[in-house]
């Protein structure tokens, strides 16, 4: 039976995100984190439906814009990253399924038994249309990328860091992702980092598919700055692929409570008919949206503001996921 894992820019049935709420890890910042995320819902349901989960409904209903394309579900989360713990779609002979992986946490770094819920609990409420299915292995959605032709995209220090699959082997790692997601081809970057992650390096940070045969990614332009070897390293692999390249500036340093926040503009997200990138009140910003927008003439390209949402080591992406049309 052929599976095929859909890129991101195919379309969509609805976006998920998880509204944040006082007793998180967002209390420091919580009414500006809900402001940001108002903006960006705002910016979805445009276009397309949001489906929002919250462990407060009510409350939630109360601060969001009223909308026929807003849906709120009734359910409890430890963090608000749901694209490394919300279903992962795949087409099995033409039909949607959604993957239920497990999920720990980065490697058990905070709390994850919540999360590692979310998926079992909405079906259980009846709200997914199409069969979930559990997959007794560990895989974040932020930690991998495709083009929608059978070529993955991930890095090595997170797919096959011990902190997830203990008990298996690099080889045993790849055929799972291959049976599971349908891959042909696996590209596992050695190189990439941004100080702040907590990810061990997710690829939704670092380098993304952007069409069927262009990778986006980041570039650091900064001699002095820390990242700047370790990205040159990455480019270096890229340009070693067979795919055309798209470089996107890393943003100038940005910090919260004297530590350096993982900011990037790859942390963008597909709907149907836009590309929502984060911004950082950055001399970048503007570069980036018109360089993607040059890319895209035909999909409007929308700047969010991102710059509370990576106090939480997190951007746009990261807080969101797509389900695809079934």
């Amino acid at each position: 039976m052929p599976i095929r894992l859909p890129a991101q820019w195919e379309e969509q049935e609805y976006i998920m995100l998880v509204f944040p709420y006082i007793k998180s890890d967002w209390k420091h910042s919580i009414d500006e984190i809900q402001q940001s995320y108002i903006k960006l819902v705002e910016a979805i349901i445009k276009y397309q439906k949001c489906v929002i989960l919250s462990a407060n409904k009510l409350e939630s209903l109360h601060f969001l814009p009223k909308s026929k394309n807003i849906e709120v579900l009734q359910v409890d989360t430890d963090d608000t990253w749901i694209r490394d713990f919300g279903g992962i779609c795949i087409y099995k002979d033409g039909k949607l399924e959604i993957l239920n992986f497990k999920f720990n946490a980065w490697g058990k770094k905070f709390r994850y038994e919540k999360d590692d819920q979310v998926n079992t609990k909405l079906n259980e409420q009846q709200f997914f249309k199409s069969p979930l299915i559990d997959i007794d292995f560990i895989l974040e959605g932020g930690s991998i990328d495709t083009n929608g032709k059978g070529v993955l995209l991930s890095t090595e220090n997170c797919i096959f860091n011990k902190n997830r699959n203990l008990n298996l082997t690099q080889k045993q790692i790849i055929l799972k992702l291959k049976v599971t997601l349908g891959i042909d081809d696996i590209i596992a970057l050695k190189h990439g980092y941004l100080e702040g992650d907590d990810t061990d390096s997710h690829v939704d940070t670092l380098a993304r598919f952007i069409s069927e045969d262009v990778i986006a990614y980041v570039k650091c332009y900064d001699k002095d700055d820390v990242h700047f070897m370790e990205l040159q390293k990455m480019e270096m692999e890229l340009k070693k692929t067979n795919y055309n390249l798209l470089p996107l500036p890393l943003p100038s340093p940005k910090y919260f409570k004297n530590h350096r926040l993982p900011a990037t503009y790859i942390n963008f997200i597909f709907t149907n008919d836009t590309l929502i990138v984060p911004t950082y009140k950055d001399k970048n910003d503007k570069i980036v949206l018109e360089k993607l927008q040059d890319f895209f003439p035909q999909r409007k390209v929308i700047g969010v503001d991102a710059s509370v949402f990576i106090r939480e080591h997190g951007s746009l992406h990261c807080a969101t996921i797509n389900f695809m049309k079934g």
